[in-house]
């Protein structure tokens, strides 16, 4: 299950220590994702829909703290480009 934190509180984001996650970008695309580990991230703008192979999509902005489980299959549906911080494990 993806779990969303929206919008998510900036004690959460220090206590995360998520402002010193690496970075990384995406543009406007469509494209088929498998999480082999737990990644955490912060959308730092950006609007997406994930949709998982068996679920119901969920649409993650800008200032949202995810959390995507090991082992889900989805497709990123990115409607606007996206930077994140994020962590793996």
């Amino acid at each position: 299950m993806i779990r969303v934190t929206s919008p998510c509180p900036d004690s959460v984001i220090v206590a995360l220590g998520a402002r010193e996650w690496p970075i990384w970008a995406c543009e406007v695309s469509e494209f088929p994702w498998h999480y082999d580990q737990r990644e955490t991230c912060l959308l730092l703008e950006g609007d997406v829909t994930v949709t998982p192979e068996s679920g119901t999509p969920v649409h993650i902005k800008g200032g949202d703290l995810v959390e995507f489980p090991a082992g889900l299959r989805c497709t990123w549906s990115v409607h606007q480009p996206v930077r994140k911080h994020y962590q793996f494990g």
